[in-house]
């Protein structure tokens, strides 16, 4: 008979595009006991859950929730659950997930008119409008705030005034800025949007948040075919978050304890407080890289805090170095997706991992690394960068 022994997992630096480091007040969360997912005290967990996501979100949203899946299953229901088969929707690809987000509309049996840009640039509105002019009855515009796979934070306000003049409505992907950058739903006409728990608000995976307004809810009450899944269905799992509470499906009890602490901490740390500390641990790791002669793959000024991009330098196995950092000094970063595999290095600085200690441990481990494998810069030049940055913000 075999023998198994109890699961021992090694401790990591997270620096890729998520799973991030989880905060001990999330992980002793969900040590609490599991209680049934209709037991009044857990019905008090939800709300909580929801009033919390509201705020961080930024939104009043009576359809604001917490979906048991990851950010896939999100996209997923907020595509779903607005469109219909033979729908013309408007995906701008800008990386690897507005892709994924063409394929599955595709699926669903919309037409869609994918609009593409290179990967490491934004949209600009007027390619947008260009778009929309030539769709007959658009009836949904979708965008990724934050390509996870090229490091580029897209503006969104033009584009969703542009997405509303054509009566579409204005779906957005925002798996990696929420917690991390500003995201405002009200204020930036938002339709439908999703993201994750594993990213910038520091909870394991397994949620997708996710935030849905009336205009949407309409649109699905007057549907002509029921929503192709069953499981992400928002008129039914809705009744589950909503005041009916009607079961609907297990919900993963522990999961939600995490998330409900881990927004509480992002509530507590402060939006604008959390949006600085990502944007000021950013500056110094893109000083630290720059200063060693490298160069960030998306434009200034359109940089995602959170997922750092940096091109490959000519001669250097991109892959030896990641394998290096996780072997040598148990850090994890990512490769590059898609058309930017082998090309790019992905580095996150999210939610609990965005910090000094993370930022100059990286930068020590990739000097060694790189210089070891023949890559020439004044030793020192990046830590001494990143200090610089430190120091004149005390």
């Amino acid at each position: 008979m075999t023998s198994w022994k109890e699961l021992q997992v090694p401790q990591r630096i997270l620096m890729g595009p998520g799973p991030a480091n989880v905060p001990p007040q999330v992980l002793n969360a969900m040590t609490q006991c599991p209680i049934g997912h209709l037991d009044p005290a857990f019905l008090d967990v939800m709300n909580d859950v929801k009033a919390m996501l509201q705020a961080i979100f930024q939104t009043q949203n009576d359809r604001t929730l917490a979906v048991s899946g990851t950010g896939t299953a999100g996209m997923e229901t907020c595509l779903g659950n607005v469109i219909e088969p033979g729908d013309e929707v408007i995906i701008c690809v800008a990386g690897f997930f507005g892709d994924r987000m063409c394929a599955m509309a595709e699926r669903m049996g919309a037409q869609v008119t994918r609009l593409d840009t290179e990967w490491g640039t934004a949209f600009e509105p007027e390619q947008v409008a260009a778009a929309l002019k030539k769709v007959k009855r658009p009836k949904a515009v979708a965008i990724v705030h934050a390509e996870t796979s090229t490091g580029v934070l897209q503006p969104l306000e033009d584009i969703s005034r542009l997405a509303h003049e054509y009566g579409a409505f204005f779906l957005v992907d925002a798996v990696t800025s929420l917690g991390g950058v500003p995201v405002k739903v009200d204020a930036w006409g938002i339709d439908a949007i999703y993201s994750a728990s594993q990213k910038c608000l520091g909870s394991p995976p397994g949620l997708a948040p996710m935030s849905v307004n009336d205009r949407v809810l309409k649109a699905l009450f007057n549907r002509k075919r029921p929503v192709h899944s069953w499981y992400l269905d928002l008129s039914l799992v809705g009744q589950y978050w909503g005041t009916e509470r009607i079961y609907h499906h297990t919900a993963p009890i522990n999961a939600i304890y995490g998330l409900r602490e881990a927004l509480r901490l992002v509530l507590e740390e402060g939006l604008e407080a959390r949006w600085a500390r990502h944007l000021h641990h950013h500056k110094a790791l893109v000083a630290g890289i720059e200063a060693m002669g490298l160069q960030m793959h998306a434009k200034a000024g359109y940089r995602l805090p959170m997922l750092n991009t940096v091109r490959v330098p000519n001669g250097i196995d991109e892959a030896a170095v990641r394998r290096r950092l996780l072997e040598d000094y148990s850090i994890e970063i990512a490769g590059g997706l898609g058309a930017l595999r082998g090309k790019i290095w992905r580095i996150g600085l999210m939610g609990h991992s965005s910090n000094r200690r993370n930022v100059m441990l990286f930068l020590a481990a990739f000097e060694e690394i790189l210089l070891d494998m023949g890559y020439r810069f004044d030793k020192g030049a990046g830590i001494e960068a990143a200090a610089a940055v430190y120091h004149a913000a005390r």
